[in-house]
């Protein structure tokens, strides 16, 4: 098979996979996805005689480079335009809270969002991508201890953080359910 057949290849194979790793980090972003994406193909495409046997970990570290410069330049168009003084809300565009917003499960984001970049990344390889240590130390460019020793750090740093949280709620008031059915029984 030639380089180019197996480009193909990787292209209608994973092209699905790497769209929604893209979308997953751009949340909110729709627009910019099919950008990234196109941007990760168009690397795999130049650089196809250096596509592995196993592609996906490796478009996963591409896209990871990718989305790193989208997000660096939705930072400096966002500094430009606060400089411009033209501000989104200026122009009837507000952000409104997603009907959604306290969706079972919630939480489990919020403590993400709690951690640094590099352990988001490692958990969102592992639960998102459903990627093994070998297959994150493709995506991450690192080792595979380093990427096993890595995941289980942020674990345990997400584990702490869920265990800060759940602190801090306080605890509720017993249901009244059970007294809603017992003045029932007797009336």
């Amino acid at each position: 098979m030639s380089n180019d057949e197996i480009f193909a290849a990787a292209y209608r194979e994973h092209y699905w996979a790497v769209s929604r790793y893209v979308a997953r980090r751009l949340q909110g972003r729709a627009d910019e996805v099919e950008e990234v994406v196109a941007e990760v193909f168009t690397v795999a495409w130049r650089r196809r005689d250096d596509l592995p046997a196993t592609p996906l970990p490796w478009l996963y570290g591409v896209a990871r480079n990718c989305l790193a410069n989208a997000v660096r330049g939705y930072g400096r168009r966002r500094r430009l335009v606060d400089r411009m003084g033209n501000d989104e809300a200026a122009h009837g565009r507000h952000i409104v809270a997603s009907p959604d917003a306290d969706a079972p499960g919630a939480w489990v984001h919020e403590a993400l969002d709690r951690l640094s970049p590099a352990d988001r990344e490692v958990l969102r390889l592992a639960a998102w991508e459903e990627l093994g240590a070998d297959e994150i130390a493709v995506a991450l460019g690192c080792g595979g201890r380093a990427a096993a020793m890595r995941l289980h750090r942020a674990r345990g740093r997400l584990r702490a953080e869920i265990d800060r949280m759940r602190a801090l709620v306080p605890h509720s008031a017993p249901s009244t359910d059970a007294t809603v059915c017992e003045d029932h029984r007797h009336g």
